[in-house]
């Protein structure tokens, strides 16, 4: 959504499911790994400008994320047990080719799930592993 250079090949089609999400009135959840994948990415500019400038607009949405003014709601950090929970599950995921990042994202949905039996809860992701999580009630 951040239209950052490289990084955005796919930026007609994820805005036209984005648009598709909000008008279903879709709660949208920001994983915390997401956050910190996209900051990577643009840490990633080699043009100082163009890192600076996408820093300050990912630092901005962010911020209004944060605060209730995005449509999406950034997922809460995990407290230490659940932390530790994860991973007693990371060695199997590793090998699955999996990292913590995707796990993060995979025990969300988990909880997502879990919290609302009644509701779709999908994964919007390019990982083609990630898009496999698509739970309809």
């Amino acid at each position: 959504m951040l239209d950052v250079p490289g990084f955005n090949q796919d930026r007609e089609a994820d805005l036209s499911r984005f648009n598709d999400f909000i008008e279903a009135g879709a709660n949208l959840l920001l994983p915390i790994a997401a956050i910190f994948e996209a900051g990577n990415h643009i840490a990633q500019l080699a043009d100082g400008r163009q890192r600076r400038r996408y820093a300050e607009t990912f630092k901005d949405r962010v911020r209004e994320a944060l605060a209730g003014q995005a449509p999406w709601t950034p997922i809460r950090l995990p407290d230490d047990r659940e932390l530790a929970g994860w991973l007693d599950d990371f060695p199997d995921s590793a090998m699955r080719g999996a990292g913590m990042g995707d796990l993060s994202i995979v025990k969300a949905w988990e909880r997502t799930c879990a919290q609302h039996p009644a509701r779709r809860v999908t994964i919007w992701s390019h990982d083609r592993d990630l898009v496999a999580y698509d739970r309809r009630p």
